[in-house]
């Protein structure tokens, strides 16, 4: 789980865009670059070389 003000601070380093808590995934998803960052340990890793992309379906949820 991640803190919800750490959340409230944490941006894409890609779009810089606003980043949402996917809890089933354990990600933190940028709908705006089309990425997930996997957060380990509950540590977000905000890496753009550790994301994943995005399939089409999720980028329209």
């Amino acid at each position: 789980m991640i803190d919800k003000k750490l959340l409230s601070i944490l941006v894409c380093p890609v779009s810089k865009a606003p980043v949402e808590y996917d809890k089933e995934k354990n990600e933190l998803i940028c709908r705006a670059s089309g990425l997930a960052y996997p957060v380990r340990d509950g540590i977000p890793v905000m890496l753009e070389n550790e994301a994943r992309e995005l399939s089409v379906d999720e980028k329209l949820k």
